[in-house]
């Protein structure tokens, strides 16, 4: 048997619709792991943020967290891919002056502008988004709640005099169209980054050397597989790196059209157990 590496997504991918990991798509998992596979969860959440969703259920396995920019293996850091603290401070400053709400994921945790409700109340402008459930409504719009992992700040200077912090990814929220292309514009124009999305209302900012893909070819490398043995499983456009970069492909039934249109195949949706259809009808059959 050919020991497969399998990177999976999850926001959209892994997780329902409920946020949560199905029993159908748990057992899957765990079967591939009896099996000899190595799984690896591969998020735009923050490494601890990943952990405590797999510490629900018991399940522990390689992680890339923030888009790829860290990677964690059996207790080992493979890869910490962080942004240039000039290009932090331009994009932070730009996006304060701007009022639009943004979480740096950083070295040292989260960090949020305090006022982040007031600045997506000034973005939504009391408007419905279209598409947008009511649960991830409430989740985007309520003020986030301070924790050990996620700290509140007053401006991003804050940020900067952390001498010690390094940077992997920006997700900054944006619903007006036009402010959209406007901020994207302005993130081209800053050389050594890389602008992605996971969703229509966001923007996701890392180091040019920051995404899914490198974290896929990292993990392979420390394992010794092949990267024609890897398999990648997402939705989503900051999931394109790892998919153009795995052996097979596989796009979710609720992916964008333009991800399935790369993927050598696609299962079916996050709200029927895609994963697990993966893997039965993909993977450990074969």
């Amino acid at each position: 048997m050919v020991i497969k590496l399998i990177a999976i997504d999850l926001d959209g991918t892994l997780l329902s619709l409920e946020n949560s990991i199905t029993n159908e798509n748990l057992q899957a998992l765990q079967k591939a792991q009896k099996e000899g596979h190595i799984i690896m969860i591969c998020s735009g959440r923050a490494p601890e943020d990943i952990e405590q969703i797999l510490k629900k259920y018991d399940f522990s396995c390689p992680i890339a967290g923030s888009n790829g920019t860290l990677v964690q293996a059996e207790g080992k850091l493979l890869a910490n891919v962080s942004m240039n603290r000039e290009n932090v401070a331009q994009l932070a400053c730009k996006l304060d002056v701007e009022r639009i709400p943004y979480r740096v994921y950083t070295s040292k945790g989260i960090f949020v502008p305090a006022d982040w409700s007031e600045r997506v109340a000034l973005t939504i402008e009391g408007k419905r988004i279209e598409g947008m459930s009511d649960g991830l409504y409430k989740r985007i719009t309520e003020q986030p709640q301070k924790s050990d992992l996620l700290h509140y700040m007053d401006d991003y200077h804050e940020l900067m005099d952390i001498k010690s912090l390094t940077v992997q990814k920006f997700f900054v929220l944006i619903f007006d169209r036009e402010k959209k292309t406007e901020i994207i514009t302005y993130l081209n124009g800053i050389s050594g980054i890389v602008t992605t999305s996971s969703g229509p209302w966001n923007l996701e900012v890392m180091d040019q050397n920051g995404n899914k893909g490198h974290a896929l070819k990292k993990a392979a490398e420390y394992f010794g597989i092949p990267l024609a043995d890897t398999v990648a499983i997402g939705d989503n456009f900051n999931d394109v790196p790892m998919l153009e970069a795995a052996g097979l492909s596989i796009a979710m039934g609720n992916a964008d059209p333009a991800v399935k249109e790369l993927c050598d195949t696609v299962t079916l949706s996050n709200a029927e157990n895609g994963v697990a259809y993966a893997f039965e009808h993909f993977l450990l059959n074969r």
